[in-house]
Parts: structure tokens; sequence; C-alpha cells
């Protein structure tokens, strides 16, 4: 079992900023995937970025270079800068885990990010 805590969130201007943070424990796998979704009210579930072990990461086109997801170098926390936010933004970000040798997927509670003037 994975255990994921989630942090940041909340509500931010137009072009602002936010950072999001997830912390995993539990039985951590040498090899995992580690990364946020979104959801938006009416919409499906859409992944933002991914961190995977080895230090690639990837992000989704609409990201637009203005995301920047990283790990922690001592520990399992995985981070979201998010940056020149815009309205469609708006939507639960959930954090997701995946064992890459069990295939064994978890997900955070998910946080609210809202982009409004």
């Amino acid at each position: 079992q994975v255990q994921l805590v989630e942090s940041g969130g909340g509500l931010v201007q137009p072009g602002g900023s936010l950072l999001l943070s997830c912390a995993a424990s539990g039985h951590i796998s040498m090899r995992y995937a580690m990364g946020w979704y979104r959801q938006a009210p009416g919409k499906e579930r859409e992944r933002v970025a991914t961190f995977f072990t080895g230090g690639v990461t990837t992000t989704a086109d609409f990201v637009q270079g203005r995301f920047t997801i990283s790990k922690d170098s001592a520990g399992n926390t995985v981070h979201l800068q998010m940056n020149k936010l815009k309205p469609e933004d708006t939507a639960v970000y959930f954090c997701n885990f995946r064992d890459m040798f069990t295939r064994e997927e978890y997900w955070g509670q998910g946080t609210q990010v809202t982009v409004s003037s």
C-alpha cells in the first residue's frame, strides 16, 4: 500500500502561481511514476505532469511550459509548480502514484485549484 498526502491548491488570480506537493509513504517501489492529473466539472480526468524514477518528466501539451514537476532528492515528494495560471486551469488536481513493477496505482484525495479574478 502507498499513501499519498497532497498539499497546496487554493484560489489564485489569472497569471498567478501555485505550488502543489504530494508526499508518498508506505511500500515505495524502486521504479515508479508519480505525478498529477486534474478534473474540471463536467470533464474527464486528464494527465498534467509525471515524474519517473530516473529523472524523466513529461507534461501535457496544454501546459505549454507553464508548469514544472520535480521531486525532492531525499524523499518521495513530488512538486508541481504552476505559473501563469489561466481560468481554464481550474479543476480538482489529483496526485497519482504508479508502481512500475506491479502496475498498482494509487490516488490522492484531490485538491481544488481555482483561477479567478
